[in-house]
């Protein structure tokens, strides 16, 4: 139970509206509300009057559990978190405070941007679908619609300005995400009260999130529906070059809802030191950052190698979806290596 939910208990219980508190913390209405909304916390001098008010303690109105837990559990989190003896110089950092207008103005900016990062995605995904289809019109089962070379031409171009759009996207709303890095790689502290407002905003959230990832995997995974139809009914290859483009359309829609939401989940997580943003996992990162730059620089080498070699361009795309499951794998391997080693 947070702090919002424990007033507006004890309130009821003492059979209080919302003006009777307010007049006796010589406050307004307006402040007991927001109060309750968890839109923003009482100041240190009001939580004591609260306390002496509602006849509870401090410590229960501050903690995010009804019964605080003993020094000796909180000792032993610290321990798991990497505060012990034998820990490096980054499990001796002091962790970095966090206030509630730093938690809402990063969340604010979260949510601004995930929705372009996500765009950005959706676009790397469907930059050769242009190439594919005038490919296809160039081609003898296209009829032929336009000479081969200037299909090439003008689909290798609008692939590369698709591209560029999606760099740009990457680096202008990456940028506004730049000052919160710390998150990903410090340790930090919520300041009282603010750990519990962003756990209620995680759980509201809880269910969209769910949804989204099923909706974007449900994409993805019908997405080859359109391919073995073009298979079955192919009268010519120009019905495979749809279905192929269609299942790109597919994918892309379905990245962006999973990548939209994971940014946004993975906001709280990082607040909250969860999932894979533990002290610990932190304390890993450096190693993960620079394995991840070494591989994606090696597949965007092999690609363009491969592309420029053959000027094959609507088919060494594959390479994409191949390297990110392949990127997974690779990534599970590393973490097994690493377990074994401790």
């Amino acid at each position: 139970m947070i702090l919002a939910d424990k007033i507006i208990d004890l309130r009821k219980k003492n059979g209080w509206s919302q003006e009777d508190l307010a007049s006796q913390l010589g406050v307004s209405r307006q402040s007991v509300s927001k109060w309750e909304s968890a839109a923003s916390i009482p100041d240190l001098d009001k939580i004591i009057k609260l306390a002496d008010i509602f006849g509870v303690s401090t410590d229960y109105l501050l903690k995010d559990s009804i019964d605080p837990e003993p020094i000796e559990i909180e000792e032993n989190k610290s321990s798991l978190d990497g505060y012990s003896i034998n820990s490096n110089s980054y499990d001796t950092q002091p962790p970095i405070v966090i206030s509630l207008e730093e938690t809402n103005t990063y969340l604010e900016t979260v949510r601004s941007c995930n929705g372009k990062i996500a765009l950005g995605v959706m676009l790397c995904i469907l930059s050769p679908v242009v190439l594919i289809f005038l490919g296809g019109l160039s081609s003898e089962e296209g009829g032929y619609a336009i000479s081969e070379s200037l299909a090439s031409g003008l689909g290798v171009a609008v692939l590369l300005l698709i591209v560029a759009i999606a760099v740009s996207i990457f680096i202008f709303f990456g940028k506004k995400l730049e000052a919160y890095d710390f998150l990903e790689k410090s340790p930090i502290e919520l300041s009282y009260g603010v750990d519990g407002i962003v756990k209620k905003q995680k759980a509201a959230y809880e269910d969209t999130y769910k949804m989204s990832l099923i909706t974007g995997v449900f994409l993805c995974i019908v997405s080859t529906i359109p391919i073995i139809l073009a298979a079955v009914f192919e009268e010519n290859g120009f019905l495979t070059i749809i279905g192929v483009n269609l299942c790109l359309t597919l994918v892309a829609i379905g990245v962006f809802i999973i990548v939209r939401t994971c940014i946004l989940y993975g906001a709280f997580q990082r607040l909250l030191e969860e999932g894979d943003y533990t002290r610990n996992k932190k304390a890993e990162a450096g190693n993960d950052e620079l394995i991840a730059t070494i591989y994606w620089c090696s597949i965007v080498a092999i690609f363009l190698a491969w592309s420029f070699y053959t000027d094959d361009w609507h088919r060494t795309w594959i390479i994409w979806p191949c390297a990110g499951v392949l990127f997974a794998a690779f990534c599970g391997i590393v973490a097994l290596i690493r377990k074994t080693k401790h």
